[in-house]
C-alpha cells in the first residue's frame, strides 16, 4: 500500500469513528431524554394520586383554614393545610360536657376540644415549620403509627388525627402523599402545642 492510500485509509477510518461517536451521543441523549420523560410522567402520576389521596381522605377538613363563603366553609386557598393559624387567639373551651367525655370543634376545623385537652391541626406544608426538613420515613411513622413529627421518643398524636384509619394504608400511597405534600405551596405557620385538660 503506497503512502497516500495509507492516509486515506486511516482519515477515512477517523471519519467513521468519529461519525460512530456523534450517532452513539446523540443516541444516549435520546435514551436520556426518554428516561427523564419517563420519570416526569412517574413524578406527575405520584403527585396525582397524592392529591386524590389527600382529597379524598378528608386532609382539608381539618388541616386547611377556611372561611365562610356564599356556600358555607371554603377553604382558604393560601393557607391550604397549613394547619391552626398560630395569628389566631386560642378560643376557650368551656362547655362542661367536655368534662363528661364529649368533644367540640373550632368553627373551622382546625382544632379540637375534647378529654386530651385541645389540640391543633398540624401544618403540612413543606416549610421548616411543617414537614419541610421531614423524611419520608418520619411521615410515614406519624401517619400510621401517631408519633409526633414521626419520632421515636415524640408523644402521640392526638384526636382528632384518625392514625386507627391509615394503620394498613398501602406503601406507595404514603409515598404519593407525601410527594404530594412536598410539592405545594409552603406556608410559615408555627402551630401551637396542645393545651392538657387541666390548662384548658
Amino acid at each position: 500500500m503506497n503512502m497516500k492510500k495509507s492516509h486515506f485509509f486511516v482519515f477515512m477510518s477517523m471519519v467513521f469513528i468519529s461519525i460512530m461517536h456523534i450517532l452513539s451521543c446523540a443516541d444516549a441523549q435520546k435514551q436520556s431524554e426518554r428516561s427523564e420523560s419517563i420519570a416526569d410522567s412517574a413524578l406527575e402520576s405520584t403527585l396525582e394520586r397524592g392529591a386524590y389521596l389527600v382529597k379524598i381522605m378528608g386532609c382539608n377538613d381539618c388541616h386547611s383554614p377556611k372561611r365562610v363563603g356564599p356556600n358555607g366553609p371554603e377553604i382558604i386557598p393560601e393557607l391550604m393545610l397549613s394547619g391552626y393559624p398560630s395569628d389566631r387567639p386560642v378560643v376557650e373551651f368551656k362547655d362542661p360536657l367536655i368534662k363528661t367525655g364529649f368533644a367540640m370543634f373550632y368553627p373551622d376545623l382546625t382544632a379540637a376540644a375534647g378529654p386530651w385537652g385541645i389540640s391543633f391541626a398540624g401544618n403540612l406544608t413543606p416549610d421548616e415549620s411543617g414537614i419541610g426538613n421531614w423524611s419520608e420515613e418520619q411521615f410515614k411513622k406519624a401517619f400510621t403509627q401517631g408519633k409526633f413529627k414521626g419520632l421515636d421518643n415524640g408523644r402521640m398524636l392526638l384526636p382528632p388525627m384518625p392514625v386507627e384509619n391509615y394503620r394498613d394504608i398501602k406503601a406507595e400511597d404514603v409515598t404519593a402523599i407525601f410527594q404530594y405534600l412536598k410539592s405545594i405551596k409552603p406556608v410559615k405557620n408555627v402551630v401551637p402545642a396542645p393545651i392538657p385538660p387541666t390548662e384548658m
